[in-house]
């Protein structure tokens, strides 16, 4: 039985095109272009003022509450895109740009996988066009300003026990969630405690993902509360006068990245926020200019439909005047059965009661996209060796929920391997246009809005609010920070804030421990659980298995 073939090694042995031959599909001109080489090029904002009048379809892809390693979001979103271009239609994919703390830790690429993915994919998750540098950059000038105004006999009262900004590096160190700064003397700044995040967890990436242009960048930038002063009123960054700065450092890291799917299909990859302290999805600024260039637009959020979908749809939808025509949802064997109690390292074994009591997870999470009200249908992403007596139970259960549902196996055959999904996604985009809506209004208090969510979508009897979370409220309302959506931060694997409670749990509360503002990305982030801004590397990093050699050949990235 011949090995099949690793995701580099499909993706270094692709016929790949020169990027401009790929814009020229969806009318993007020389004259628009900023190449990175022969494979990627920025993409000028003039394409966005010139088309905005234009609007694609938007096809939202989401899952059910993953395992560990993930259920394949990007990889059928890429599936997906390269199966509608098969079937002659004007398709464009927008994915996140893949961080290299994720890719040296745990993940390896980050690109999609086996013969759906999107090319260059060694330049995709190395270094890219520099954006995530850019964003360290920025939110680490910011930093230094801090403390250079501490130092400098402190004019605007910051507290320093009170400063939220941390420092950010776009790598897995678990050694940096805890730092002392400024220690040596006097001449080396202000001693005190201190952070760093990883690079994509920023604020910083958060704006960078919902601004609309250079003046929207400066503008929220400029919003952003780095802490408190001593009277405990918020800190602005234009009280720092840092804003115009960090734009400049964020001058081309605003523009998309154009490459394209191993079928040759135009697709941006830009932006990268975390997908629970942040809001999990690419630039509005690229989905938009793919709405404005293509008929049908795919792209994805982070983690579960509780999470990314609800982040989708209340902050990026609202802020971008977006309106999705549908979403698929994935779903996989191993999840499912994770979800109905077999043990994490038995999910490969064929176990149909297992699967069957997880079902209640994917209905939950099909019952938040119609909250919405968005359409669904269901991606049965195939693995190599799934039981297939597993894989058409999942089939009949959508089918009793009226529910469409198709095999995907977009990893082993690319487009073709799709067809089907992108059928079925044509029968709800082209039917009756869906009557989206948001779940909250934005001028409710802020307790009303998290619970809202926290009840509906999770399905949790209340929240609970540490002390501290009361007080964070009590601010917000009295400096008129609480009338923004609100960025829910938990974990990705339970419809709760406890990561152990699989399935669809019921009876159980939310417990929030800070609300911190977020508001020159425009939301504010309700803090649950456990929820890491450093990850850590694992025993043995992904890293350790990656070599490049005399001709420059990279091996081991996935």
């Amino acid at each position: 039985m011949s090995t099949f073939p690793t995701d580099i090694e499909i993706a270094q042995s692709a016929d790949i095109r020169p990027i401009d031959q790929i814009a020229s599909q969806v009318g993007i001109g020389p004259g628009d272009l900023e190449p990175y080489g022969k494979y990627k090029a920025k993409v000028s904002l003039d394409v966005l003022k010139r088309n905005s009048h234009k609007t694609g379809e938007l096809i939202l892809v989401t899952a059910i509450n993953p395992t560990p390693a993930g259920e394949g979001k990007s990889t059928v979103s890429v599936g997906l895109a390269q199966a509608l271009k098969k079937l002659g239609k004007k398709a464009m994919l927008c994915l996140r740009e893949p961080s290299l703390g994720p890719c040296m830790g745990i993940k390896g690429g980050a690109a999609g996988g086996g013969y759906s993915q999107v090319i260059p994919m060694e330049d995709i998750n190395l270094h890219f066009t520099g954006d995530i540098h850019a964003v360290s950059s920025a939110h680490n000038l910011l930093s230094a300003m801090i403390d250079n105004s501490l130092h400098q006999g402190n004019p605007l009262g910051i507290d320093p026990r009170r400063i939220y900004w941390p420092r950010a590096v776009d790598m897995n160190d678990r050694a940096l969630r805890g730092v002392v700064v400024g220690l040596g003397g006097p001449a080396q700044g202000l001693p005190r405690e201190d952070r760093y995040i990883i690079s994509v967890a920023s604020e910083v990436m958060a704006v960078l993902c919902l601004a609309t242009g250079f003046k929207d960048l400066e503008t929220r930038l400029g919003r952003i509360v780095i802490g408190y002063n001593y009277d405990r009123e918020p800190v602005f960054v234009h009280q720092l006068e840092a804003q115009g700065a960090m734009s400049l450092l964020l001058k081309d890291a605003i523009k998309p990245n154009l490459v394209q799917t191993l079928e040759h299909g135009p697709a941006f990859v830009h932006g990268g926020p975390f997908a629970n302290i942040a809001h999990g999805c690419n630039s509005l600024i690229s989905t938009r200019m793919a709405l404005s260039l293509a008929d049908y637009v795919v792209t994805e959020a982070g983690f579960a439909a509780e999470l990314g979908a609800e982040k989708f749809f209340n902050i990026k939808c609202r802020t971008g005047n977006l309106t999705p025509a549908c979403a698929v949802v994935v779903a996989t064997t191993r999840a499912l059965k994770l979800h109905g109690g077999a043990p994490p390292d038995r999910t490969s074994v064929e176990n149909p009661d297992a699967l069957k009591a997880g079902l209640a997870n994917l209905d939950k999470q099909l019952e938040n996209i119609r909250i919405f009200g968005v359409p669904a249908a269901v991606a049965i992403n195939r693995f190599l060796g799934d039981s297939e007596r597993e894989l058409e139970l999942i089939a009949e259960h959508c089918d009793r929920l009226g529910v469409p549902a198709s095999f995907c196996e977009v990893w082993e055959k690319g487009g073709d391997g799709g067809r089907d999904l992108a059928e079925k996604v044509l029968g709800l985009v082209n039917g009756k246009k869906p009557a989206f809506h948001y779940l909250y209004d934005v001028e409710a208090d802020i307790p009303t809005k998290i619970e809202t969510v926290a009840r509906r979508l999770y399905g949790a009897k209340g929240v609970e609010y540490a002390a501290p979370a009361q007080k964070d409220i009590q601010l917000m309302e009295k400096f008129n920070l609480d009338k923004l959506p609100v960025c829910m931060a938990k974990t990705q694997y339970s419809l709760s804030d406890n990561p152990a409670l699989l399935g669809r749990p019921m009876g159980f509360k939310i417990t929030v421990r800070n609300v911190r503002p977020s508001a020159g990305a425009g939301f504010l982030v309700a803090l649950t659980g456990d929820v890491m801004t450093m990850p850590g590397l694992p025993k043995v990093p992904a890293a350790t298995r990656m070599r490049i050699d005399d001709s420059g050949k990279i091996y081991g990235l996935f």
